[in-house]
């Protein structure tokens, strides 16, 4: 792979050069901290971004920021993974800059002495995977204060233990631990793609340091925590304004256009409505979820005054959720009677990736566990 650094020139807290990566422009930033950055107003100028740093060795991913704008950024952890074309580049780059002054030459030794040894595991969770296969992310230390003090952390967050982590103080000399669970994971990285405030800081720095751990890993745990990170930086990244889709379900292609939304929690229950055109007739369409035993379900009813009666009314609200979440929902006959359609938690995560919904269904997942509220 082809890469090219232009001249490096001063800015306001250190200096900047172009990167071209595989005919990729980029810009290497160079201040406090170093990171090669994209910012562009197309999604598909950061997706190459992302795309061109992937092929180099460096985990990337295009993210939307305010505005419309898109933003891909690899900072020095990850470039100390990349290939040797593109850390011999970088760190030509960082001799320039520190040799006509825009850099202090500590910091300019620090990057270049990482760029040199390559990734180096951060201190701190630990990643391994238990018997079952499950991802385990868990900070231990055998000090109470050490332990109290990260789980505290995760509490600036918002993050709820029992939800999102568990704590075991340690006792007797023995180990305590923190472990964040997948769900913690997932929503500390919406937190840090859609939040503000010093807790999207939190979430952000948390976020990084177990992508860079994982990172440093690889095979399946890094493949773990990426979906984890992919899906909570997925949650309101969608629009349901203007969607219009033409999907399969029953054997039949249903056009659908989506008209207008809302989603509220009641009690325990969580309700999203849609009032969509499926096919031409326009109906309201209600999905309601709540938690059984830790697990989240939902259903649906079909109406047998809708036109067509209750079977064209059911196809129509399954070819709605397929349309908005991916996932065609499951359809029986409950006492003999109605019929029913079942969602459950892919349906539910897919509502979520819509900005308009995504507040709803993720405060909701917060106040719908015993203690959240």
């Amino acid at each position: 792979m082809k890469v090219e650094v232009g001249r490096v020139v001063p800015i306001a807290g250190g200096a900047a050069a172009p990167v071209v990566i595989g005919g990729v422009r980029l810009r290497l930033y160079m201040r406090q901290t170093l990171a090669l950055v994209k910012y562009t107003m197309s999604r598909r100028g950061a997706e190459a971004a992302a795309k061109a740093l992937r092929a180099a060795g460096v985990t990337a991913e295009a993210r939307e920021g305010a505005g419309g704008s898109w933003r891909m950024t690899a900072s020095v952890g990850r470039l100390a993974a990349a290939a040797a074309e593109l850390r011999e580049a970088v760190a030509r780059a960082v001799r320039e800059a520190a040799g006509a002054g825009l850099v202090p030459e500590a910091r300019a030794r620090r990057w270049l002495e990482a760029l040199e040894r390559g990734r180096t595991p951060p201190r701190g969770y630990g990643l391994t995977l238990s018997r079952s296969g499950a991802l385990m992310v868990r900070y231990t230390s055998t000090n109470p204060d050490s332990i109290e003090r990260e789980a505290q952390r995760l509490r600036e967050m918002e993050l709820v233990e029992g939800l999102h982590f568990t704590v075991k103080m340690p006792e007797g000399g023995r180990t305590g631990y923190v472990s964040v669970l997948k769900e913690g994971l997932v929503y500390a990285a919406w937190l840090a793609a859609r939040g503000s405030g010093e807790r999207q800081k939190l979430a952000a720095d948390f976020v990084g340091r177990i992508l860079e751990k994982a990172e440093a890993r690889g095979g399946a745990v890094y493949e773990k925590v990426r979906k984890a990170v992919v899906g909570g930086w997925a949650v309101g990244s969608l629009r349901l304004f203007g969607m219009s889709m033409e999907v399969e379900v029953g054997g039949r292609r249903h056009v659908v256009a989506v008209l207008s939304w809302d989603a509220a929690w009641d009690g325990r229950r969580l309700r999203i409505f849609i009032v969509a055109e499926v096919d031409g007739v326009e109906s309201l369409h209600t999905a309601t979820f709540y938690r059984v035993r830790g697990r989240i379900v939902g259903q649906a009813y079909a109406r047998a005054s809708a036109p067509g009666g209750a079977e064209a009314d059911a196809e129509r609200f399954a070819a709605l959720v397929k349309a908005v979440t991916g996932i065609e929902p499951r359809m029986y006959t409950a006492k003999g009677k109605s019929l029913v359609l079942f969602l459950g938690r892919r349906h539910l995560d897919g509502f979520a990736r819509y900005r308009e919904l995504a507040d709803v269904v993720m405060g909701w997942l917060v106040v719908s566990w015993p203690g959240g509220q």
